[in-house]
């Protein structure tokens, strides 16, 4: 109650716009300082949104290389994204949708559409103004109802494909107003070991590329290895023409969730204040527990194994590994998480014996499967604690099943053919042609029907639950009394009873697999029950 009048007295009649852009180099920490800046505002009692705009020509994020590009997320409308629409999902504690992320191509395609379906009336078709205003639509109709809209442009100032995105927000200003328009501008500035000096050159480069766009940003964020002296800040503001006052450093931290503090440290606090005509402080009363619980060292630390398919990129799991964090944060105890890599473990189960549970989370195709389905066996032979996540019930379930008696059991996405004898994983309905398909697997939120009184109704504390998935197989249930047999049940399906959402094990302290991603809904401040479950069944 008290949030919603905080809300509503605060309320805006025009949206405030806030942009954030990168310099220098990728991977500068926009994502995480536009989750942050949106959480202060939020903590504030504003309605806030957030938008991720990508110059990639991708349509979406689906055929992405994890390994490269880390995680795909899933928006609960079935819309698979870049992995910052997680960040911010988790800061805000809201959900995303399809039009919270816009990547070029799917952009480019839709104006090549309307243009061959003679939308244009023989106009030629350009990037300005066609492609910008189409970009300045898709802020406006993501930003609709909200007092604040936060949009990151993605890639660094100056690249070639993010011009007219830059462009595009320059513009914005002339259609809403420059004074309902704040544009934040990220810059590196590295660390010279040699000299042992930070040196602001590259900053002052990129600020001078955002300038010849046409962009004179109201804040400069410094990010730095290290707390950077008060001059490092004057400087890069002299030599660009910016106020002192409005160029703010972010050091480095230890956890990404410290950072909405950082940011209050800053300053930027005094800009946003401004910028809103509005001098209330933040309730940041939730994120200061989660902050000091999380710091603290626990009497007990769990450790557990995370069966990786995709290893070498430490956010091909991110949302996996932030839900358990959460979780173990929650339940107060030190986590451990180590990567196995799945095509390593073959036999050798002497690697799972020093771990408290195992969690093997999604992925797609036979590489690193036969891992992944031993230690499913491993934990169901051992009663070692398990969390499978929709490849994880998968291989869970062709483990039971070899167990109970179907020896070459697997998955038709392995190669078997459809009439294969052996198919205890088969592919969906209306899935079969689409499997090299972007956006065409069963995506984004789908019920759930809970058996009475089984272990996942009792973690959820009710039967009837949604979460979110991205797969195109399913368990076959043909084979449901060989996977009996071998020692798991069946205990949530969709509505109608056709595919199998849920299975644990009766014999074991903690044996649950779901084919949805729980781990998209976990959030640090409200840890996903599933994952609380798991880690509490550790202690």
């Amino acid at each position: 109650m008290k949030d919603k009048k905080a809300q509503k007295k605060h309320k805006t009649n025009t949206p405030k716009y806030i942009f954030v852009t990168g310099g220098v180099l990728s991977g500068v920490g926009k994502g995480i300082t536009a989750a942050s800046i949106g959480a202060i505002m939020k903590a504030k009692g504003y309605k806030v949104s957030i938008q991720k705009c990508d110059p990639y020509l991708n349509v979406d994020a689906g055929l992405l290389n994890p390994v490269e590009h880390g995680e795909c997320f899933v928006t609960h409308d079935g819309k698979e994204t870049d992995l910052d629409l997680g960040h911010y999902e988790r800061f805000l504690d809201f959900e995303t949708n399809k039009y919270s992320s816009v990547l070029s191509g799917a952009l480019y395609q839709e104006l090549i559409e309307k243009e061959r379906s003679g939308g244009f009336h023989g106009k030629t078709v350009q990037m300005v103004p066609h492609f910008t205003d189409l970009v300045q639509e898709k802020i406006a109709a993501a930003g609709r109802g909200s007092d604040i809209h936060i949009v990151e442009i993605g890639g660094t100032v100056g690249d070639y494909e993010g011009l007219s995105f830059i462009e595009a927000i320059r513009l914005f200003a002339n259609r809403v107003g420059r004074e309902n328009c704040l544009y934040i501008h990220v810059v590196y500035v590295p660390w010279i070991n040699t000299s042992k000096e930070l040196k602001t050159k590259p900053a002052q480069n990129a600020l001078k590329d955002l300038r010849g766009f046409g962009i004179i940003p109201d804040v400069v964020v410094c990010r730095t290895e290290r707390p950077a002296p008060r001059a490092v800040c004057e400087k890069i503001a002299s030599f660009s023409g910016i106020s002192s006052d409005a160029v703010l450093n972010l050091p480095d931290i230890g956890s990404v969730y410290d950072v909405p503090f950082n940011v209050l440290k800053s300053g930027v606090l005094e800009i946003l204040n401004k910028f809103m005509q509005d001098d209330s402080e933040p309730n940041m009363k939730k994120w200061q527990e989660f902050s000091d619980k999380r710091s603290r060292k626990y009497n007990q630390t769990v450790k557990v194994a995370l069966i990786a398919k995709y290893v070498g990129n430490e956010d091909a799991y991110i949302c996996v590994t932030e839900a358990l964090k959460a979780a173990a944060v929650w339940n107060e105890v030190n986590l451990e998480i180590d990567w196995l890599n799945a095509e390593d473990l073959g036999d050798n189960d002497e690697l799972l014996d020093a771990y408290d549970g195992i969690v093997v989370p999604g992925g797609f195709g036979e590489r690193g499967a036969a891992g992944k389905i031993q230690a499913a066996k491993y934990a169901l032979e051992h009663d070692k604690s398990y969390l499978g996540l929709c490849l994880g019930l998968q291989m869970a379930c062709v483990a039971a099943a070899q167990i109970g008696g179907v020896k070459d059991a697997g998955s038709e996405e392995f190669g078997a053919s459809e009439s294969a004898h052996n198919n205890v994983i088969y592919i969906m309905d209306g899935q079969a042609g689409k499997e090299s398909t972007g956006g065409t697997m069963r995506l984004g939120d789908y019920p759930a029907k809970l058996k009475k009184q089984s272990k996942v109704a009792k973690i959820y504390g009710e039967e009837k639950v949604t979460e979110r998935h991205r797969h195109r197989y399913e368990v076959n249930q043909k084979f449901l009394p060989e996977i009996e047999a071998g020692g798991l049940i069946v205990s949530g399906t969709s509505p109608n009873g056709k595919l199998v959402e849920f299975v644990e094990s009766p014999r074991c302290k903690f044996f649950v697999a779901t084919q949805a991603h729980p781990e998209f809904k976990s959030r640090p401040l409200n840890a996903h029950p599933l994952f609380s479950a798991f880690i509490r069944s550790l202690k």
